[in-house]
């Protein structure tokens, strides 16, 4: 609207431009002393800015304005040159008039705004959930915010204070987005779901950040909100030191930082909650035994990454490692993190070992199978570990260029005789020992050369270490000189990201399993199953209760050590049981789901939803709004699965909110309803008609069901 009344007024048309005026700042009689006369102010580190556009006098210069830069100043622009350019260039035109009069219509009386008044005992911060929802989705970042905010308030903080001392993610390095597989998230809304994954571990879904941070909040971390922010400002700017310290080239890195960089040229964040895990406050766990733990880490992911092998299933070992060793003493802590990533045993998440890098990386065409990012943290970590030998600083990270030395247009200046040779030559160009580190300059002047003038070039001006070995190179530069370079630079890269002595990485492979007879000692040697991890009973008339994975197998329910997954079944059922069905871990897959991964085979049709996203469902059980309620079926159609399904998983699942508004086709409460806290013994119909949801003959008022398309329209579509 200032946009607007800024083009008219500039054009003459005052009455026009004060009718949106008296929109936006109040008449110059109301305001005394030195009160402003903008109607709406923003209240925190976008004022200034606001308040010095909306107050500028037309026609606004807007590249005079101090904030000329801010998002406000260049929204403003950009509306006063749409405006302009609908109205036209010459303001004496009929038209320019005519539509000067129209555009003033449509924003006063055309431009609805809604108002909402709330009454103290109302939650603000669900009616603000459920608006978003029907529209653009805020970012975790953003609801999360709210949500803080909202308890700072009740715990009676200054959250204006608050907001301008604690609050780290206002700034443009928190704003900015990172691509994080298939998807572009702002680097808070990565920061807040790493750092959940730090404090709960588990692997949890983007999409899930802020409902699992509510749970977290209001049932886990037993801190006030306002003891929490300080927590997370602390973390916030440790990992924003890391993240910018990481990026200057000539910085000499600590261990986390160095992690940082790496994670940054292989683009992948997986081991930040780790990083985040290692330097909790709370946890004051020595450098050295962090050091430790960064070191095994990274040598696991590095590995696999020289291997190109998957990555999806790593982020899952990663909240395992947090879950099963959180508790651990400082000094165990290397240790455990080392023997556990040596007992993987699946493809899809062991620790390779030395032979396997060695014979895979000799012939690997590594210029064409790797990033360029990538390929030159490989060759920059070489040029560390000879430097580390004579105590040299590191090498700076500018970005410097890739060199072949046996040149990828070879046929000019280094022939060779023979179909057989020239084979075996272009199958050499692209590896290891024939890929180099160079300085630009030197990168223009070597490029195509025959290899004595690169050698003299080499042996003159280079600075890198690794480009030693040229100079006491024979007088040709060919395969077999290549190949033994390949062996060099393998011994440095298997130097710099080690294995425990003895670990040899082997892989279980189906048909050294599928015979025997698998135990749930087998499924932890594979890795596939964590010491520490709770399994649930399938829902039944028997009392609430779970089973604890021991590091031998076993399992233990209420204070009882069993043998088989069966004998735990029976005890709790009181009947014969088969065990491998009867548990379930908490993202609704059987022990038989994952007894069929470890022997190769695809779980059965009806067990295989291991990877199933629920976070639409949470989402809309979030947003489910009071004084209604939904069937099973509905619920199961809006998040695409089945009625069982989701209902075994609201039963085991402290995420689910609301689950009391969840109820049979016909407005019951299930028989097998239970509440995920064993302690939680409130009854549902009471909670339903205290939200004013009728109930007759034991049935809720049919006019208060949403159906899947109500369900649906809660919340936005991803």
């Amino acid at each position: 609207m200032d946009a607007a009344g800024s083009v008219l007024e500039e054009a003459g048309l005052d009455a026009l431009s004060g009718q949106l005026e008296v929109l936006t700042h109040n008449l110059g009689m109301y305001v005394t002393g030195g009160a402003t006369r903008l109607k709406v102010r923003h209240s925190n580190r976008d004022r200034a800015a606001f308040d010095e556009v909306m107050n500028a006098e037309p026609p606004v210069d807007h590249d005079a304005l101090k904030h000329s830069g801010s998002l406000l100043a260049r929204a403003h622009r950009f509306f006063v040159r749409m405006v302009g350019d609908w109205l036209g260039e010459d303001a004496s035109q009929p038209t320019y008039a005519y539509r000067a009069e129209i555009l003033v219509q449509v924003l006063t009386r055309g431009l609805q705004l809604v108002v909402i008044d709330l009454q103290a005992q109302e939650n603000s911060q669900e009616i603000f959930e459920t608006l978003n929802a029907r529209g653009t989705p805020l970012t975790a970042a953003d609801l999360v915010k709210n949500f803080v905010f909202q308890r700072l308030e009740s715990e009676g903080v200054d959250t204006r204070r608050a907001y301008a001392e604690d609050w780290p993610f206002e700034s443009k390095f928190w704003e900015t987005e990172i691509s994080v597989g298939r998807y572009n998230v702002s680097r808070s809304s990565l920061f807040l779901n790493q750092w959940l994954v730090s404090r709960v571990g588990e692997e949890i879904s983007p999409k899930s950040t802020f409902s699992r941070f509510k749970h977290f909040v209001d049932h886990e971390c037993g801190q006030k909100m306002s003891e929490v922010l300080v927590l997370l400002k602390q973390q916030a700017n440790l990992y924003q030191r890391w993240t910018v310290t990481a990026s200057e080239p000539d910085r000499s890195l600590t261990p986390t930082e160095m992690a940082v960089y790496r994670m940054g040229a292989t683009g992948l964040e997986l081991l930040k909650p780790i990083l985040i895990w290692l330097h909790d406050p709370e946890r004051s766990i020595p450098t050295a035994a962090a050091n430790e733990v960064i070191a095994a880490t990274e040598s696991w992911v590095i590995r696999r990454q020289l291997l190109r092998l998957p990555s999806a299933d790593l982020g899952r070992i990663v909240a395992d490692l947090i879950r099963t060793h959180r508790s651990a003493p400082a000094a165990e802590l290397p240790l455990r993190v080392r023997t556990h990533l040596t007992r993987l045993a699946s493809a899809s998440t062991y620790w390779p070992g030395d032979e396997e890098i060695r014979s895979a990386m000799l012939t690997e065409n590594a210029y064409r199978r790797f990033p360029r990012s990538r390929l030159r943290m490989l060759l920059e970590a070489v040029e560390d570990r000879l430097r580390d030998v004579y105590k040299y600083p590191p090498v700076p990270r500018r970005g410097y260029p890739i060199e072949h030395v046996l040149p990828q247009k070879w046929e000019t200046n280094w022939q060779v005789e023979g179909l057989e040779a020239q084979i075996n030559r272009g199958a050499h160009v692209h590896r290891l020992g024939n890929l180099t580190l160079v300085t630009d300059g030197l990168n223009v002047a070597i490029s195509n050369s025959a290899w004595t003038l690169k050698r003299e070039k080499l042996a003159t001006y280079d600075v890198f270490l690794m480009n030693r070995h040229f100079r006491n190179a024979t007088e040709v530069w060919d395969e077999d000189t290549i190949d033994a370079r390949t062996h060099i630079i393998i011994d440095a890269l298997l130097k710099t990201w080690p294995v425990p002595e003895g670990h040899l990485g082997q892989v279980v492979h189906a048909a050294d399993t599928d015979q025997g007879w698998v135990e749930i000692k087998h499924l932890v040697a594979a890795g596939l199953l964590t010491p520490g991890t709770r399994l649930l009973p399938r829902p039944g008339s028997w009392a609430p209760t779970e089973a604890v994975i021991s590091e031998d197998g076993t399992l233990k329910v209420d204070g009882n050590v069993f043998q088989t997954p069966s004998g735990a079944g029976r005890h709790v059922k009181g009947a014969v049981t088969n065990g491998w069905t009867f548990w379930r871990l908490d993202d609704g897959r059987k022990l038989a789901d994952v007894r069929a991964v470890y022997r190769g085979a695809k779980p059965e049709q009806d067990k295989a939803r291991p990877a199933f996203d629920w976070s639409r469902l949470h989402a809309i059980l979030e947003a489910l709004p009071e004084g209604n309620w939904t069937a099973y079926g509905d619920l199961a159609d809006a998040v695409g699965t089945a009625p069982q399904p989701l209902g075994n998983h609201i039963t085991t699942c402290p995420q689910c909110a609301n689950a009391h508004r969840v109820l049979t086709h016909d407005g019951q409460v299930a028989e097998a309803f239970r509440w995920a806290d064993p302690g939680d013994h409130r009854d549902p119909v009471e909670m339903l008609r205290a939200e004013g949801v009728p109930f007759t003959a034991g049935k809720a008022d049919p006019g208060k069901r949403l159906n899947s398309d109500d369900l649906t329209g809660l919340v936005a579509e991803h």
